[in-house]
């Protein structure tokens, strides 16, 4: 019954490669959510609603659609993909890193959703008072409007993550089911499902991606709460 408990070379890899991606894919979106997000709250410019709806659009669109289309742009033979490597070595396709952009993508929309509710709460005055001091937009936002979206990154960051560990559709279509490169814990499962006598280990995975996520949703909402009482708000 304790082996039941301790995973196989095969499952820690799994599971050590999804938190690598998921961390990946949240921290290098972070700088771009927190842009589209004051665009989209604060910006009044052509073009801001197809900018809301691209931002939106990993939420509706087939997940093996994002998936190609990130194949189409991303691969060796495609504009973008092609471009990187070529001039920067840096290889998508296949490859974890691959991984980690499909994931970022799909867990985008959440991450700014996020952080232009709080952008939308916040108090115009306070930013308004800082800059009669004569402080510089840059650094308003900065000591002042950074500060109080805290809650909103906070939660936006941890509802990525959790997207990022489920992903699937998008990885797989994108980077294949690679074991040690690209197969994380949702294709590891899918894997395990289609093999006999791979039911327990499919299991075992399902039950620590539930844990992590679960984790993932009462961290953000615990982490949210604990900053909002720290900046005299209410969580």
């Amino acid at each position: 019954m304790t082996d039941w408990f301790i995973l196989s070379a095969e499952e820690r890899t799994a599971v050590l490669l999804s938190l690598k991606v998921a961390l990946w894919a949240t921290g290098a979106s972070l700088p771009f959510g927190i842009a589209a997000a004051y665009a989209l709250a604060r910006g009044r410019f052509w073009g801001r609603e197809v900018l809301d709806g691209l931002v939106h659009l990993p939420l509706i669109l087939p997940p093996v659609v994002t998936g190609y289309a990130l194949l189409l742009l991303f691969g060796r033979a495609g504009p973008l993909g092609g471009f990187l490597a070529e001039h920067f070595g840096i290889v998508f396709a296949f490859r974890w890193t691959g991984a980690a952009l499909a994931c970022a993508i799909m867990g985008f929309p959440l991450m700014v959703r996020a952080i232009r509710l709080s952008l939308e709460a916040v108090d115009r005055r306070l930013e308004e008072a800082a800059g009669t001091l004569g402080a510089p937009p840059l650094w308003v936002f900065l000591t002042v409007t950074l500060p109080l979206i805290a809650p909103g990154i906070a939660a936006g960051m941890i509802l990525s993550f959790a997207r990022a560990m489920g992903e699937f559709g998008a990885t797989i279509t994108f980077v294949s089911n690679i074991p040690g490169e690209t197969q994380t814990l949702p294709s590891a499962i899918y894997t395990f499902t289609q093999v006999p006598g791979g039911d327990a280990q499919a299991l075992r995975l399902t039950l620590i991606a539930v844990a992590l996520s679960l984790a993932a949703l009462l961290v953000s909402n615990a982490l949210s709460r604990r900053i909002a009482r720290g900046i005299g708000q209410t969580a």
